[in-house]
């Protein structure tokens, strides 16, 4: 069996360079992004074949504490559009795609559209969240979700994804991963959401 430091693998195909192995995340990451996007499948503890939701689909009912550990929930929200961005302060994609997201609250807030931020961060961790959020100039709202129960509800792979509700819940988009720079389709979701209700 081939060593970690072996030139060759016991077929004789040349063993992949260690630069090349940061790429293999992102393609696994964009295999199974696809996969969900198409629809991601789970089975809960008791073998029960769970689906995530897709596009045109209900919102699954999801409720939080926000910090100032007041309840909320996206029942709460019906009415209007809502951006869900599940984050955590410890994930660089997430503070890579902060400026994107804080662009969008500035510009379709006067609209009524709600953006919250939806922190996985660990139990007890609100002061650290508030501190985070007054680095990177988010004004927006952020729920606490330490239990992960919006990744349990929406089959989410990981942080960040981020998703559009219309005003009466249904999801018009979901994006797994960061927002790229530049990258304009969660604004004309927002528009589009804003448009179909």
């Amino acid at each position: 069996m081939p060593t970690a430091t072996s030139h060759r693998t016991s077929l004789s195909r040349p063993a992949i360079p260690a630069r090349r192995l940061g790429r293999v995340p992102r393609v696994i990451v964009t295999l199974l992004a696809s996969v969900s996007v198409g629809g991601c499948v789970a089975h809960d503890d008791s073998g029960v074949l769970l689906k995530a939701p897709s596009i045109g689909a209900l919102a699954p009912v999801f409720s939080a504490h926000d910090l100032d550990d007041a309840p909320t929930s996206l029942t709460a929200l019906r009415g209007k559009v809502v951006v869900l961005n599940l984050w955590a302060t410890w994930c660089l994609p997430c503070k890579e795609e902060l400026p994107q997201l804080v662009a969008l609250h500035k510009e379709f807030a006067p609209q009524g559209v709600m953006l919250v931020g939806v922190s996985v961060d660990a139990a007890g961790m609100g002061l650290d969240v508030r501190d985070f959020m007054k680095e990177h100039d988010m004004t927006y709202p952020v729920w606490l979700d330490p239990e992960h129960q919006f990744a349990l509800n929406f089959l989410t792979i990981g942080v960040p994804e981020t998703f559009v509700l219309d005003r009466v819940g249904i999801i018009r988009y979901r994006k797994i991963g960061a927002l790229a720079r530049g990258d304009t389709t969660l604004a004309h979701a927002v528009r589009a959401a804003l448009g179909s209700s």
